[in-house]
Order: structure tokens, then sequence, then C-alpha cells
């Protein structure tokens, strides 16, 4: 059988292998974060951090197994549409922060 067969849509699609090894890579930055939350093993700060590196890790997998993305010329216009959205979200998350920061700041009794 091929690594790549061809779709209704033209569409390229993965092989088992990549899809098996997709699922198990997600199921381990899904456990990982979970027992060190379970278990406490460690400080906030340090499962804060262990989280958010699972949930970047885990966005790269989603994106690389199952919606198979990659640097070919093909994906040009997914990878640009993509990374166009990350910087969105990123600077309506980082604002949102910013902006409640300064309100807490600014309502706060005797400042």
């Amino acid at each position: 059988m091929s690594e790549q067969t061809q779709g209704h849509g033209g569409q390229a699609h993965g092989s088992v292998k990549e899809y098996v090894v997709g699922l198990l890579l997600s199921i381990v930055l899904t456990v990982i974060p979970f027992s060190m939350v379970m278990l406490d093993a460690a400080s906030s700060t340090v499962i804060l951090g262990v989280i958010l590196l699972c949930a970047v890790a885990q966005m790269l997998v989603q994106l690389v197994f199952f919606l198979h993305m990659n640097t070919s010329s093909d994906q040009i216009w997914n990878t640009a549409s993509a990374v166009f959205i990350v910087i969105i979200v990123a600077i309506l998350i980082i604002g949102s922060v910013w902006i409640m920061d300064h309100l807490n700041h600014n309502m706060m009794m005797g400042h």
C-alpha cells in the first residue's frame, strides 16, 4: 500500500502508520500534564509551564499528522494562513491580558 493515496478531492491522505503515530503522540502529550496536575508532582509554576509546552506540541502534532501540513510548495497558502491566524490569536490574547491587567491596576483602591 502506498504512503499517500488520492481522495475524491485530490487531497493527499496519510498512511495508517502516520495516524497511529499522531494518535500516540497526542495521548502522551495529554497524559503528561494531566498526571502532573492529578499527582501534584511539582509547583504550580512548573505545572503551568508543562501544560503550555505540551499544548504547543499538541498543536504541532495535530497540524503535521492529521492536517498534513508541511513545508512543500503545495502547502504554502495553508502555512501562510496558519501563521497569520497564530499572529492574530497572539495579539488578541496578549492584548486582552494587558487590558485586564491595567484595568485591575486602575480599579484598585488606594492607588
